[in-house]
This record gives structure tokens, C-alpha cells and sequence, in this order.
């Protein structure tokens, strides 16, 4: 507990938002449709333009080998990979809309957050992280209602890509130039400043992870026998676990001459799914259907447990990371440890 502050803070947030869910909740005090949707992830993002050097940015840009394989687990194996574990899982009694759900989260981009602020909390490549959640969120726009489409066979649908490119824009891009541009020219009053970037992103995360379960807390129009939701959360916490293990374990094969801190940022970016994306869209795809709340719940219960997991992570990638500087190929952490 003395050396897990972070997860000490997880914890706390979420107990929180069990106990006052109103406060957190869109609409109530902190207002997170602005605070957390705007101000937020604008503040990650100048936060990383601030901290990152503008060449390791540069040299991000062209890791294509390392763009490839978050984007492809993201949007071709992911899905792929879930697609044939509901088509097992459709003789169960989960219900069908429950596990349409499972499909329609496999379909959802990188967030814009999270994956950022849990790969500079361990010293993973965070330049590349960033590239991988901002292209990844655009690429979503287009993909992930096709993917819905494609698998679920649903109609036609209009996506506000106009809309959601703008809020990108302003919240991702443009707060990463400034802070771009004021690394460049101040960098020396930066120094002296000793700004603690670190802990207001640990800060921020919990802001994030307050505001996520206080939402969930607070939904209503979720009516799930209790087996049904314990599975599903038992599920989704094997699913995202086995899919941590695996990138790990693969980006750090020695086929690959991919660096111990790209395993990391391909850890987080490849298995973290956008929860400000996903739910707009099953709204918009799934409107006036009777089954829209059971569509939402494997989002829901994923976005949150993939932050808590991270927190959770932080520690032992760290260590990780520095038995892989001391010893050249040593096996990754067992996750029973966790």
C-alpha cells in the first residue's frame, strides 16, 4: 500500500463514485461532459507536448511497424478474435444482446487517455502512444461503424464525422502543438519551473476513473439478473488480461526489434477501447432498439476495468522494464502476480 499510491487512489475514486455517483455523473457538479470530454484530454495532450521531445515525436511518427501491429490488433484481431468467442458463447445463457455488446466493444478505437498517462507513468515510448491514440481515435470514426455494420449486419447509419474530427482537433491536436511550441521556445523556464507532469496526469486519470464509474453507477435503465452481469465482468476481465499477457509476450519476441518501452505502449494501446467514441455511436447505430442498454454493458464494464488493470500494471512494468535494462532477455512478469 506504501509503494501503490496510484492503485491506493483507484480504489478510493471508485468507492467514491459508489457512495455520491450524482457528483460525478453527467450534468452533476464537476460537469465531465465538459470537464473530463474537454478540458481533460486537453490537458493530457498539452501535458505530453510539453514533456515530449519534439524528435522522439518525429521518430514515432515513422514507426510503421509498431503503428501496424497496435492498429491491426485494434480493429482486425481484436474483433476477429471476439467474433469467434461469441459465436461459442451464443449457446450459454447469456443473452444475445448482451453478447452483441461483446462484438460492437471489440469494434472501438484506442482512447484518448488513458493508454498516454498509464505508458509515461512506466517509462513506455510515450511519443509513440500518443501518435497510436490520435490516430487510432480518427481511424475509428470510420472503422468502428463500419465493423458494427459488417459484423451485426445492422442498416445503414449517418456518423457525425464532422463533429467528432473538430472535438479531435481541438482537444488532441492543437493543445499537442502548443505544447510543442512552448517546449521549443521556453524549454530552459520550463526546467526551472519543476511543473510535477506526472502527477497531474496520475491526477487526471483518477479524475477520468471517478467520473467513468460514477457514470455506471448512476445508469438505471440496466435491469441484468446478477449472473448474467458477474459473468459478463468475469468475462471481460479474462479478456482483456489474456489479451495484455499476449502483446506483451508477442511485441517482446525476438523476431521483433521492437524496444522493451514499445512493448509497453503496445500493451496499453492495443487493448484499451474508447469509451467517449463507443457510446455515442451504439446510441446513434442503435437508436429506439429495446436491447440498447445490454448493448452498452460490456463497454461500461470494460473502460473502467481497463484503467483499474493499468493502475494496478504500473508497478510491475516498471520492474519489467528495469530487469530488461540489466539483464538482455529475460522472460516478462508472470501476471499471477498481480
Amino acid at each position: 500500500m506504501k509503494n501503490n499510491h496510484f492503485c491506493c487512489g483507484i480504489l478510493i475514486v471508485i468507492l467514491f463514485a459508489k457512495l455520491f455517483p450524482s457528483i460525478g455523473n453527467a450534468g452533476g457538479i464537476l460537469k465531465p461532459e465538459i470537464t473530463v470530454k474537454y478540458i481533460a484530454v486537453s490537458v493530457i495532450f498539452l501535458n505530453s507536448g510539453l514533456t515530449l521531445p519534439t524528435e522522439e515525436l518525429k521518430t514515432a511518427i515513422f514507426q510503421w511497424q509498431l503503428h501496424l501491429l497496435v492498429q491491426g490488433f485494434t480493429f482486425v484481431v481484436f474483433p476477429l478474435i471476439v467474433y469467434g468467442l461469441v459465436s461459442v458463447l451464443q449457446y450459454t445463457f447469456l443473452h444475445p444482446a448482451l453478447l452483441e455488446g461483446m462484438t460492437i466493444l471489440s469494434t472501438m478505437p484506442p482512447p484518448v487517455s488513458s493508454a498516454i498517462i498509464l505508458t509515461k507513468s512506466v517509462g513506455g515510448n510515450e511519443a509513440a502512444a500518443v501518435f497510436n491514440s490520435a490516430f487510432g481515435s480518427m481511424l475509428g470514426i470510420f472503422v468502428t461503424p463500419s465493423l458494427i455494420l459488417l459484423l451485426l449486419g445492422s442498416s445503414n447509419v449517418q456518423v457525425p464525422t464532422q463533429k467528432i474530427f473538430q472535438q479531435l482537433f481541438t482537444t488532441v491536436v492543437l493543445p499537442l502543438i502548443i505544447g510543442q511550441i512552448i517546449r521549443n521556445s521556453q524549454y530552459r523556464w520550463l526546467q526551472r519551473q519543476r511543473i510535477p507532469f506526472r502527477t497531474i496526469g496520475h491526477v487526471l486519470i483518477l479524475f477520468i476513473i471517478y467520473t467513468t464509474f460514477c457514470a455506471t453507477f448512476s445508469r438505471t435503465d440496466i435491469q441484468m439478473d446478477t449472473l448474467s452481469l458477474l459473468s459478463t465482468i468475469v468475462l471481460i476481465f479474462c479478456l482483456q488480461l489474456s489479451f495484455m499477457c499476449f502483446l506483451l509476450l508477442f511485441s517482446s519476441h525476438s523476431m521483433f526489434s521492437f524496444t522493451s518501452n514499445d512493448s509497453v505502449t503496445i500493451t496499453y494501446c492495443g487493448t484499451h477501447k474508447s469509451l467517449t467514441l463507443g457510446i455515442p455511436v451504439i446510441e446513434i447505430i442503435f437508436e429506439g432498439d429495446p436491447n440498447i442498454s445490454f448493448l452498452s454493458v460490456p463497454l461500461l464494464v470494460y473502460n473502467p476495468m481497463q484503467i483499474v488493470l493499468g493502475g494496478m500494471s504500473i508497478s510491475l512494468f516498471r520492474q519489467w522494464l528495469i530487469d530488461q535494462k540489466t539483464k538482455r532477455r529475460k522472460p516478462p512478469f508472470h501476471w499471477y502476480h498481480v
